[in-house]
C-alpha cells in the first residue's frame, strides 16, 4: 500500500491536519512474517533439555516509513517499526528501528531507536542466517548477541557515498545518568561495498552498561571485522572480533559461512567459535556452533528454510542457540533442527 492509498486510509483515522502532512510525500506499508518450527534439545552438563517441538518466531515485523521533499536537497522522513510474535499474542508499538531525520547532500541525522552501526554491519550483513533462526552469528560470535543492539534514545548520522564508501556513527544518550553512574553508547562503522561484494570495521563502547543493564565502573568494548564476496554460484562471508569487558579476559570470536547459489536453492554452511571472555584469572570459556542449511526461493516475496544446529560447549555454557536460546548448565550442548518460511509484503 503505498503513496495515496495509506494517505486516504489515515485520513479516515486521524485529524485533518494530520493527514494533510502524511498526504504530502510517499508513504510506504511494509512487513515480514517469519516463522520456524523447530525441534530441540541440549544434552551433557548438570541438567539436560528433553527433545521438544516449539513455534519460533524470527523477528516478524511490520512498519510504515514515509519522506517528504523539503526542497534545496532536503528531504525529512520517519520509519516506525513494530515486531510482533505470529505464533503468540504479546507486542508493544514501534519497538524496532524508529526512527525522524532529515537528509541531504551532507548525509542523514536521525533520532530515536535503531540498530547500532556495529550491528548493522557486523550482523545481517554477513551472516547466511541473516542474524536469524538457531544457528545465526549471535550465537557463537559478538560476544553473544550483547554487540548486536537496536539501541534506544540514540542519535545517529550517515556520511553520504564517497565512491563505494560511507561511515556511520550513533551516540547513545545518558539519561540513566546519577551521581554515580553515567551509562551512554557510542558506535560508529565504515563500509565499503560494490555489488554484493563488501568489507566493513566496527567499533562500539558501553560505558557502564553491560547490554541493557547499568553495572557501575564497568565498561564493555569491542572491535569487529567483516566481508564477503560473491564468485560465480559461490558466496563467501566472515567476521571476527573482540571484545573486552572491565574485569574479564578478551573474548574472540568468528563466523565463517558458505553458500552456494542454484537456481532457485541455496546451500548454507556455518562455523561460529567464541573463546575467552571470563573473569580475570578463572577458567576461560570455550565454544563452537556449527550449521548446515537450504533455502528455497519461491518468489522474490517467500522462501522455504531447513536447517540444522549443534552447537558443542567445550568448557563452560557460553554458547546457545542465536534465536530461541536454551538454558544449560557448563558443559551443556544445545541442538536442533528447524523447519520455516518467510514472506514479505
Amino acid at each position: 500500500m503505498k503513496g495515496s492509498h495509506l494517505a486516504a486510509a489515515l485520513a479516515a483515522a486521524l485529524a485533518a491536519p494530520c493527514a494533510l502532512a502524511q498526504s504530502t510525500g510517499p508513504v510506504t506499508l511494509y512487513g515480514r512474517v517469519y516463522v520456524t518450527v523447530e525441534s530441540v534439545k541440549a544434552s551433557g552438563g548438570t541438567t539436560s533439555v528433553p527433545q521438544r517441538l516449539r513455534v519460533q518466531d524470527q523477528a516478524s515485523l511490520l512498519g510504515v516509513r514515509g519522506t517528504e521533499n523539503l526542497g534545496g536537497g532536503l528531504a525529512a522522513f520517519f520509519q516506525l517499526e513494530t515486531g510482533f510474535p505470529p505464533e503468540s499474542n504479546g507486542t508493544s508499538f514501534a519497538n524496532r528501528n524508529s526512527a525522524v531525520g532529515i537528509r541531504g547532500r551532507w548525509g542523514a541525522i536521525s533520532a530515536g531507536r535503531w540498530d547500532t552501526p556495529f550491528k548493522q554491519t557486523q550482523a545481517s550483513f554477513v551472516d547466511p542466517w541473516s542474524d536469524l533462526q538457531i544457528a545465526d552469528i549471535t550465537g557463537a560470535a559478538l560476544r553473544q548477541g550483547r554487540f548486536s543492539l537496536r539501541a534506544q534514545n540514540t542519535v545517529q548520522y550517515w556520511t553520504p557515498k564517497f565512491g563505494n564508501v560511507q561511515v556511520k556513527a550513533m551516540v547513545g544518550a545518558n539519561e540513566a545518568r546519577t551521581a554515580t553512574v553515567n551509562p551512554r553508547l557510542f558506535s560508529a562503522a565504515i563500509v565499503w561495498q560494490k555489488g554484493a561484494n563488501a568489507l566493513a570495521y566496527a567499533y562500539e563502547k558501553h560505558y557502564e552498561t553491560v547490554g541493557a543493564t547499568v553495572t557501575n565502573d564497568v565498561d564493555e568494548e569491542g572491535h569487529g571485522i567483516s566481508g564477503k564476496v560473491l564468485l560465480g554460484h559461490l558466496k563467501l562471508s566472515g567476521q571476527y572480533g573482540q571484545y573486552r569487558r572491565t574485569g574479564t579476559e578478551t573474548q574472540k570470536s568468528y563466523q565463517v559461512g558458505v553458500q552456494w547459489l542454484q537456481g532457485r536453492g541455496t546451500f548454507i554452511a556455518t562455523y561460529s567459535a567464541s573463546k575467552d571472555g571470563g573473569a580475570t584469572g578463572a577458567a576461560q570459556p570455550e565454544c563452537d556452533l556449527k550449521a548446515v542449511g537450504y533455502k528455497h526461493t519461491l518468489s522474490k516475496r517467500t522462501f522455504l528454510i531447513a536447517s540444522y544446529a549443534k552447537v558443542d560447549n567445550k568448557t563452560g555454557n557460553l554458547c546457545n542457540f542465536g534465536s530461541g536460546s536454551l538454558s544449560v548448565t557448563s558443559g551443556g550442548d544445545p541442538e536442533g533442527f528447524s523447519l520455516g518460511m518467510r514472506t514479505v509484503f
